[in-house]
């Protein structure tokens, strides 16, 4: 049995797609693609108590940030994000980017892409509300760093 969606969601630039919802692993895992353009930033630093994320490379070289420490991940890398490490990424390249996330125990849905994607439509093109951006990050288990 497939557990793939066809649903993409974008926040921004960003391109979303889960491969494998929690309800499908019975809890232990849920796992998604993210698309990062070229040069993007992503301002969202956080934290994340409740599961740890592994992040491997697909396409691309993108900046993870990990308790201040920069790694570069692409093709074949991995980065492991321990519960509770602050983390951020970035695309500094000049190539698009993808990543394959794998959060354990697959408590992260859909949800959460979905509700941020919202506060950033909300904008029209401008900046998002970020408190109402930290108060779905909050929500769905994120902790926004300070």
């Amino acid at each position: 049995m497939s557990t793939r969606t066809t649903e993409e969601i974008k926040i921004g630039p960003l391109g979303i797609r889960f491969l494998v919802e929690g309800e499908a692993s019975g809890g232990t895992v849920a796992v998604f693609e993210c698309d990062v353009p070229a040069g993007a930033k992503v301002p969202a630093a956080h934290s994340h108590d409740a599961y740890e994320e592994t992040i491997y490379g697909l396409r691309g070289v993108m900046t993870w940030t990990v308790e201040g420490t920069p790694t570069e991940v692409g093709p074949g890398d991995v980065v492991c994000i321990p519960r509770g490490a602050v983390h951020r990424f970035d695309n500094n390249g000049d190539e698009d980017a993808t990543v394959l996330a794998i959060v354990s125990p697959g408590i992260l849905g859909p949800d959460y892409f979905r509700d941020v994607a919202a506060v950033v439509q909300a904008a029209t093109g401008g900046p998002p509300d970020l408190a109402e951006i930290g108060a779905v990050m909050r929500r769905h288990g994120l902790t926004p760093a300070p």
